[in-house]
């Protein structure tokens, strides 16, 4: 995969294409990750998972080639015969002013395709704050994801956060 072009209509009903692709600018993903979450990660992490699973992380670029939005995800292979290989996004973000124009959804989207098609992933999961209900209804009501269970205190500030899941088949 090359890259896809997504048109979509922002808040002024004016055509705006953006451009979705695998991951070149390691610096420009962290840069949206830093302006947008409170939970950032070390170069490290990012070159990690992008050389160890290059197929399934992707970011979106407005017109002017800024990275404006990623989703970072990781495949989780099996420890024994009785497991079966999954996906799990590690973050996703979109720039607050590229909101709400189906760009998260789209990333999504692509990684787990690609989790399912490149490393037969059964299913893929994530967490998300208890507080932040406009990711929860992203994942649940958008994408299908259900909630598996409550992690205590799973962030540094001491936030619950819901585990969700997602079947791929």
């Amino acid at each position: 995969m090359g890259y896809q072009r997504v048109i979509t209509w922002n808040l002024r009903g004016l055509a705006c294409l953006y451009l979705i692709r695998q991951v070149e600018d390691l610096a420009g993903m962290q840069a949206a990750n830093l302006q947008n979450l409170p939970e950032n990660y070390a170069m490290r992490f990012w070159i990690y998972h992008t050389m160890t699973w290059p197929q399934i992380s992707f970011v979106a670029e407005d017109h002017k080639g800024r990275i404006v939005g990623y989703v970072l995800a990781k495949v989780e292979e099996p420890e024994d015969d009785n497991e079966v290989p999954h996906g799990h996004v590690n973050s996703i973000s979109v720039i607050r002013s590229y909101r709400r124009l189906g760009l998260a959804k789209k990333l999504m989207l692509l990684s787990q395709e690609a989790m399912h098609s490149v490393y037969h992933a059964s299913y893929v999961t994530l967490h998300v704050r208890k507080s932040n209900q406009a990711a929860i209804g992203l994942y649940r009501d958008s994408l299908g994801f259900k909630v598996a269970k409550v992690e205590k205190k799973y962030y540094a500030d001491g936030e619950d956060a819901f585990s969700m899941r997602l079947s791929l088949k």
